[in-house]
C-alpha cells in the first residue's frame, strides 16, 4: 500500500532522530575515551613499538602497545629469565597475560580473578596484593607452567591451558605472533628492537635507589655488584645520574650469551623509562634517547655495560 506524505514524514523523522541519537552516542563515548586518557596520562596510547630482526628493512614485523603494557611485558619476561625459564616460557606467559590482562595489572575480572593473568586468591595463587605484583603474579605463572611435562614442546594453547583452566583454552593462539615478537626482543634476541616514546617529564630529578631496586626485583641481587650499587668502569664507583649495569652472560638455557643479556637489560630500562626516569639507555654501540629511539654512537660500542642516565 502506497505510504501518504504524512507517514513519509514521519519516517524520515524517525531516520533523523535515529542518526542524531547514534552521533550523539558516538561523541559521548569518544569524550569519555579522551578524558580516560587524560586522566590515566594516555597509558593506552601506543606509544612502544617492537619489531621483527628483520624490520628496519621494511619485510619484519612490528606489533604496537602502550608504555603500560611494555612495562608490564618488560617485567615479566626478566621474571621468566632469572628463573632460568627459555624463550619459548616467555613466549607462553606474555600469550597468556595478552589474552587474561590485555598485559596490563587489572584490579577485577570473572569472579575474583585479578592482575596481568588473572590468578584467583580463592584457588591458592596468593593473596590480592601479593596477585597484583607483577613480579610475583609471574613467578607463580612459571612456577606453574615448569610443572607441566614438556611444556616447550606442547602448542602454546595446550601449554597455557595446562596452568590457566580457562573456558576458552583456544584464545591463547591468537596471541602467539605478537608474543613471540616481544619475547624475541625482551629477552634480548634480537637487539635493538624495542623503542618506546615517554611522554611524561619528571617533576624532579630521577632516583638512582629506586632503579636499582626495581633491577633487583626483575632480576634478582646478582643483577648488580655485591655493593648493591652500579656503577661505571672497573672501580664499581657510582656515577652523579647514572645507574650502569655490568653485563654477564644469562640463566636462560640456550641464551646467546653475554650480549643477549646485555640486550634484555637494555630493552627491559627503555620499556621502564617513564616510570623509572630513564631518559638514555646505551649498550654495544648503540643510544636510545627519549624523544629520538636508538642511533649508533661507536664511542658506546665495546662496553660490557648497560648504562642508564636518569633524569635530573
Amino acid at each position: 500500500m502506497p505510504r501518504t506524505a504524512s507517514s513519509a514524514r514521519r519516517h524520515t523523522g524517525r531516520s533523523r532522530l535515529l542518526r542524531i541519537t547514534a552521533a550523539f552516542a558516538v561523541l559521548v563515548a569518544l569524550a569519555g575515551y579522551l578524558t580516560v586518557q587524560y586522566i590515566s596520562g594516555n597509558k593506552g596510547v601506543e606509544r612502544c613499538t617492537v619489531q621483527s630482526a628483520d624490520g628496519s628493512s621494511g619485510r619484519g614485523r612490528t606489533y604496537r602497545l602502550s608504555l603500560e603494557q611494555a612495562a608490564n611485558a618488560a617485567t615479566i619476561s626478566a621474571v621468566g629469565t632469572t628463573r632460568g625459564m627459555p624463550e619459548r616460557a616467555v613466549t607462553i606467559a606474555l600469550a597468556t597475560a595478552l589474552q587474561e590482562s590485555g598485559l596490563r595489572n587489572i584490579e577485577h575480572g570473572d569472579r575474583d580473578s585479578l592482575g596481568l593473568f588473572q590468578q584467583r586468591p580463592s584457588q591458592g595463587w596468593g593473596t590480592e596484593k601479593q596477585i597484583l605484583d607483577p613480579v610475583y603474579s609471574a613467578g607463580k605463572f612459571y612456577q606453574h607452567l615448569a610443572e607441566v611435562p614438556g611444556y616447550s614442546r606442547l602448542p602454546l594453547t595446550v601449554a597455557a591451558q595446562r596452568v590457566q583452566r580457562s573456558g576458552f583454552p583456544q584464545a591463547y593462539a591468537k596471541h602467539e605472533p605478537d608474543a613471540a615478537l616481544l619475547s624475541a626482543a625482551l629477552t634480548g634476541r634480537t637487539p635493538a628492537a624495542l623503542t618506546c616514546m615517554p611522554t611524561q617529564t619528571a617533576a624532579g630529578p630521577a632516583d638512582a635507589a629506586k632503579v636499582r631496586s626495581a633491577l633487583v626485583r626483575a632480576f634478582g641481587k646478582g643483577v648488580l655488584p655485591s655493593s648493591g650499587k652500579a656503577g661505571d668502569g672497573a672501580s664499581g664507583a657510582a656515577t652523579a645520574g647514572t645507574v650502569s649495569v655490568p653485563v654477564k652472560a644469562a640463566r636462560t638455557a640456550g641464551d646467546g650469551g653475554r650480549a643477549q643479556r646485555g640486550w634484555e637489560l637494555a630493552h627491559w630500562a627503555v620499556a621502564q623509562a617513564e616510570s623509572l626516569g630513564i631518559d638514555e639507555v646505551a649498550y654495544a654501540g648503540r643510544v636510545w634517547s627519549t624523544g629520538s629511539g636508538w642511533r649508533t654512537d661507536r664511542a658506546e660500542s665495546g662496553t660490557t655495560q648497560v648504562r642508564m642516565r636518569l633524569v635530573r
